[in-house]
C-alpha cells in the first residue's frame, strides 16, 4: 500500500489499516529502522509489562552455556 511523504514528513495511515490494527487518533507508534526498511509499530505503553513473558519456554539459556562450557572444559578448550 503507498502512501505519500507531505513536505511537513506526515504520513497518512490509510482508514482500512487502522481499523485492522485498532490504530485511533492520538495512539502512539514508534518508526523503526530495520537496516533500511523503515516500519510504523503500536508503542509499548510499558515495554518491560508487555514484554514479560514473550520468551516463555521449558529451556534454560543459563544452563545451555553452563552445559557448554563443561564440554569445552572436557575438550581441553
Amino acid at each position: 500500500m503507498n502512501v505519500k511523504l507531505s513536505q511537513k514528513g506526515w504520513v497518512v495511515i490509510p482508514a482500512a489499516m487502522r481499523e485492522k490494527y485498532g490504530l485511533k487518533p492520538g495512539a502512539n507508534l514508534q518508526v523503526v529502522d530495520y537496516g533500511g526498511v523503515l516500519a510504523i509499530v503500536p508503542a509499548f505503553k510499558d515495554p518491560v509489562k508487555q514484554g514479560a513473558g514473550m520468551l516463555k519456554g521449558n529451556d534454560s539459556l543459563t544452563q545451555a552455556v553452563v552445559e557448554e562450557h563443561k564440554l569445552d572444559l572436557k575438550r581441553g578448550k
